[in-house]
Order: C-alpha cells, then sequence, then structure tokens
C-alpha cells in the first residue's frame, strides 16, 4: 500500500510496502540542489534509513532529474559560505551511502553536476534511454571539484577526467557501459527494472546487509592488504550473528531461514 511519510517543500517521501522512495519535487527549478532542498532530501533520507523500510529509491519529477547545484545560492558568496554549502553536499551524499539500506537512484531525465554526483553516490541506478549525465564545469567558469569525486569513484579516472574537461553529456548507454549506472532501459520500463533490482537487493538479512554495506564503502578506497585486515574482522566478527549461523543452519537443515536481526 501506498503512503505518503512527509511534507516537504521541495520533495516528496512515500512509502510503498518495504520501499522508500524520496522524490526530487522542484521541477520549475530544474531540481537544482538548492541549501533548501539538500536539508530536506538530508532528512528524508536519514529518517528512511532510521526506519524499518529495506531499500530507498530516490526520484524525480518533471523534465529534469536534477541540475545540480543552485547557482542562485553562489552568486556573489564569501568564502565560508561557499564552503559551507558544498560541506552540506558532502553531508547530503555521505548521509546516502551511510544509512543500511539500499539506496537505487531511479533517473528518467538528464542529470548534471552535483546531479550527476549524486547518481554516484546512490548504491545503486538505474537509468532510462531519455537520461543524461554530464558534469559541465569543465567548459564553464566553475570546475565540478566535488561532482567528480563521486563520480571518479564509479567510472574511474580516465573517463571521470573525459566528462569533467569535456563538460559532454553521455547518454543512458554510454553511463551504464561506462559504470556509472547499473543499466539503462526502455523508459516505459524503468518502474518495473527499478522494482525488479529492489527486490534482488533486498533479500536475505537486512542485518547482514546492512553490515556489508558498511564494510563495503570503509574498504573499497583503502589498500588491499588493508582492505583485507578491516573485511577479515568484520566477517568473522559476522560468523557469530545471529542471523549468520540462522543462515548457516537453515542451509544445512535444508529449510527457509527466517532472519530476525535489525540493523
Amino acid at each position: 500500500m501506498l503512503s505518503v511519510m512527509a511534507t516537504f517543500e521541495n520533495l516528496t517521501v512515500h512509502r510503498d510496502g518495504p520501499t522508500t522512495t524520496i522524490t526530487l519535487d522542484r521541477p520549475e527549478k530544474r531540481n537544482a540542489l538548492s541549501a533548501a532542498m539538500m536539508a530536506e532530501l538530508t532528512e528524508a533520507v536519514l529518517a528512511a534509513g532510521a526506519s524499518d523500510a529495506l531499500a530507498v529509491v530516490i526520484a524525480a519529477n518533471g523534465p529534469v532529474f536534477s541540475a545540480g547545484h543552485n547557482f542562485a545560492d553562489m552568486a556573489g558568496a564569501d568564502l565560508r559560505t561557499a564552503r559551507d554549502l558544498f560541506l552540506q553536499c558532502t553531508a547530503m551524499m555521505d548521509a546516502i551511502q551511510g544509512i543500511p539500506q539500499p539506496v537505487v537512484a531511479k533517473v528518467h531525465a538528464l542529470a548534471t553536476a552535483a546531479g550527476c554526483q549524486l547518481v554516484a553516490s546512490c548504491d545503486l541506478a538505474v537509468a532510462a534511454d531519455t537520461a543524461g549525465f554530464a558534469i559541465p564545469g569543465g567548459k564553464g567558469g566553475l570546475f565540478c571539484h566535488t561532482p567528480l569525486v563521486a563520480v571518479a569513484r564509479s567510472v574511474g579516472r580516465k573517463r571521470a577526467l573525459e566528462l569533467a574537461l569535456s563538460g559532454d553529456t553521455i547518454d543512458a548507454t554510454t553511463a551504464a557501459d561506462w559504470g556509472l549506472v547499473n543499466r539503462a532501459v526502455p523508459g516505459s520500463e524503468l518502474d518495473a527494472e527499478v522494482a525488479a533490482l529492489v527486490a534482488r537487493v533486498t533479500r536475505g538479512s537486512a542485518y547482514s546487509r546492512s553490515l556489508g554495506k558498511r564494510t563495503f564503502y570503509a574498504q573499497v578506497g583503502l589498500p588491499q592488504r588493508q582492505a583485507y585486515d578491516l573485511a577479515i574482522e568484520v566477517m568473522a566478527a559476522a560468523v557469530t550473528s545471529q542471523d549468520a549461523q540462522e543462515g548457516i543452519a537453515a542451509f544445512l537443515e535444508k529449510r527457509p531461514a527466517a532472519y530476525t536481526s535489525r540493523p
């Protein structure tokens, strides 16, 4: 059953069964990530993370998924104001990766600059063939330094720099080939593909899954030896958890597992 979870000025939040969908809803502003939008999105993400939802979907209304930062917030800004804006944006991106649930971007249209960063910061992403992706600062007056942090971690150095230096837009198929999104589908299939992906990534123990997400982000940027050291300790401790022992017992006894632990 679909239900409205909260009321915001810049976005809507709905709960449909185990999935919370957060929708950017300022189409007249091209869903620009204004300070107000980012504050609400951070609040909504953290609230969803603290709930019993199994997955979070980030979507958008209108002809653009998100045009990135709102230049009106930057016009005439001093250094402190500008720094605070980018710190706020980083906190929002960190919140997405910090909550226990898988976060899936459902991208139906153009995502540029910090909007592209938002897609790259989600755990997973599905794009319609009507979507496009760009970090266009390289062909303007403000290089996309912070968006490039997230995008480079998805597509690698050479492709990230091509995007950033050229400012060119890539289509959804290219974005999938480069690893910015998991897959590109016809627009008519976007909703179904996102639902199918959510169903596949929310099977099993929610506790185990949340531990896996947290450990992934902790180890992925480490040197390999340090990454293994961290993963060994986490996995060894996880073996002793209630859900892991239930899964092992269920496998050995050839029965369905009954997981009970919460993230």
